[in-house]
């Protein structure tokens, strides 16, 4: 091991009570089964002392996690995916619903369902372009987050669709439930980001980070909080996710980045309230301007009535 596989992560406030193997599940975005095994292996102290699978986190104590040497990632595995939908097909490209939970290629330490994966299970061939794991992918989303996504049959699309995304000529909107009242209501983010100082498995505002730019609008205002149309001009890892906690706003249910968990709790969210409502390209064939769309999915959608229950009793 190398002083690099070596994490010490403080717990945050939204992780009090929880397991250990939960708990570290969501402070590095690796499955349950994964951090089950690391913990089993004995790799893991809280403030100290071996930590057991089992034993309930504190906030702000210490946990100090030696991880395995990094693996390649899997091959993808052709398996069906519940609640992956199927949009648009053609000859060139799939347009898929990603429901959350569901990573967009195989990556170290996920062991989870993939776009990928329910694509070749479906019968679905993909371009071969790219990674082996992540055949025809031109664009992620977070696992926790659901939404519009785009995959390349042909070869041709993959290609076209790579540089549209490079030359930033898709247009890729969001909705986001973020904590409180950004102000001014409608406005631009452009902040770098990079790998948190600190806390490698996160992302920060960094100075001297990969430049980065975030345009959104409220659309709705609550009681404690607001609904935005988030478009993103640059593509970064967490982007969104970082941009509005770094004004204090923070994607509602977002623990990693500073949520507030009463709050997530009482709209029953138990990943970010964050949604790839749109997407916008031209066709790789023929280069006519298509778009996409994708609904809330239900627990969205009932974080947003409690929100406005609230606001007509008064609460």
């Amino acid at each position: 091991m190398t002083p690099s596989d070596v994490r010490t992560l403080p717990v945050p406030d939204g992780l009090d009570g929880l397991r250990v193997d939960a708990g570290l599940a969501k402070l590095l975005g690796f499955s349950r089964t994964v951090a089950a095994g690391i913990v089993e292996g004995g790799s893991v102290l809280l403030d100290g002392a071996v930590a057991g699978k089992s034993d309930r986190l504190t906030a702000g104590a210490e946990l100090e996690v030696t991880l395995p040497e990094p693996q390649r990632p899997a091959q993808p595995v052709a398996e069906p995916v519940p609640g992956l939908r199927v949009l648009h097909e053609d000859d060139d490209i799939v347009v898929v619903d990603k429901p959350v939970g569901v990573a967009a290629h195989p990556s170290p330490g996920w062991t989870g369902a993939t776009v990928v994966g329910g694509l070749a299970g479906a019968g679905v061939r993909v371009a071969t372009s790219g990674a082996a794991e992540r055949h025809g992918v031109v664009h992620r989303l977070d696992a926790g987050t659901s939404g519009v996504m785009v995959v390349a049959k042909s070869e041709r699309a993959y290609s076209v669709l790579k540089q549209a995304f490079r030359q930033r000529s898709v247009d890729k909107y969001y909705r986001a439930l973020v904590q409180g009242h950004p102000d001014p209501i409608r406005g631009t983010i452009d902040a770098p980001i990079d790998r948190h100082p600190r806390h490698d498995w996160r992302f920060a505002v960094v100075a001297g980070g990969r430049p980065a730019v975030t345009h959104y609008e409220v659309v709705e205002a609550f009681r404690s909080a607001s609904l935005c149309e988030v478009r993103l001009e640059t593509g970064r890892t967490h982007q969104i996710r970082v941009h509005f906690a770094a004004l204090r706003h923070p994607c509602c249910g977002d623990l990693t980045y500073g949520a507030d968990p009463a709050l997530a709790q009482r709209l029953g969210l138990t990943r970010q309230w964050l949604h790839a409502h749109r997407l916008g390209f031209d066709h790789p064939a023929d280069g006519r301007r298509v778009e996409f769309s994708s609904p809330y999915p239900d627990d969205l959608t009932v974080a947003l009535h409690v929100l406005a229950a609230a606001a007509t009793s008064g609460e």
